[in-house]
């Protein structure tokens, strides 16, 4: 027999609590509630986790089956489908995937890909106690709030995802304040090609639509100009980073947050990683590797 999992929603309006529930534990009975609180609120909080790599793995399951991420270097060993993301540095290099201590990018996981990420799980070993929170901004709220003629161009618009020029800009990112940050980053030979994808998605299971942005990724939007391209981008993502739709996450130790990728946009915030340590890991499921 099926069990159903609690939620509170968040106060910010988006997202909600899970209540009540160990992620280490058999997820069989509440499997499917799990995924439809998930769709429903797109956005899921678990405290006072306490996980290994394997069942972090086993929860991700409940939605799908974990990618491999396509730079290996920052991978747990032995576990392919889980990157370590850290600022932490020993011996001059980086114990996992470092993501700059002023960094500030708007982006949805491998929206470079055609397969985009549809489902991420963040688990929080090591807390910053300033600084390093998730910021995470509701696109299919924002969508929502647009004018009606605004929604249905945006509806026949296409953009250019590039994790090469992605790569380029978190290269002079990171290594402006810190070289060996270089480290971290994807080696040429990682890099795939552009793709095209919708500037809006319709959700498989809840129809609503969102906005599929990523300041740093997206080169441009087909058939418009340069400057009607970049005009237009920086008009949606000013519009969807307004406060009305964030909500910012202050990690502790043992904290979990589960996402649509497809539904929401997230950033790092600054962190001094010379005096706020932070050490997280993560796994992703495909659009193609998502559970019904």
């Amino acid at each position: 027999m099926e069990a159903s999992v609690r939620t509170e929603p968040l106060e910010c309006g988006l997202g909600a609590s899970v209540l009540e529930l160990q992620l280490g534990q058999p997820l069989g009975l509440v499997a499917a509630s799990l995924r439809d609180a998930l769709a429903r609120s797109r956005l899921l909080v678990l405290r006072g986790q306490s996980l290994s790599h394997q069942q972090l793995l086993e929860a991700a399951r409940v939605f799908g089956e974990p990618e491999v991420y396509l730079n290996g270097r920052h991978s747990v060993p032995g576990f392919p489908m889980i990157t370590a993301i850290s600022n932490i540095f020993v011996g001059g290099a980086p114990i996992g995937m470092y993501d700059g201590d002023n960094e500030e990018e708007w982006h949805s996981d491998l929206s470079w890909r055609r397969d985009i990420g549809r489902v991420t799980l963040l688990y929080s070993v090591v807390a910053p106690r300033l600084g390093g929170e998730t910021r995470f901004a509701d696109t299919t709220a924002a969508f929502a709030a647009l004018p009606a003629n605004m929604q249905r161009l945006l509806c026949q618009l296409e953009a250019v995802h590039s994790m090469e020029q992605l790569s380029r800009r978190q290269t002079e990112s990171f290594t402006s304040g810190r070289p060996e940050a270089t480290e971290a980053l994807p080696s040429p030979e990682y890099l795939p090609p552009d793709v095209v994808q919708p500037l809006v998605l319709r959700h498989p299971k809840t129809g609503r639509l969102s906005l599929l942005l990523g300041d740093a990724v997206i080169k441009g939007i087909v058939g418009l100009s340069t400057s009607e391209s970049a005009d237009l981008l920086r008009w949606l993502h000013a519009f969807a980073t307004q406060n009305e739709f964030l909500y910012s996450h202050k990690w502790e130790a043992g904290d979990v947050i589960i996402w649509d990728n497809t539904a929401l946009m997230h950033t790092a915030s600054p962190c001094d990683s010379a005096r706020n340590h932070r050490l997280l890991y993560r796994t992703a499921i495909a659009e193609s590797g998502v559970l019904p």
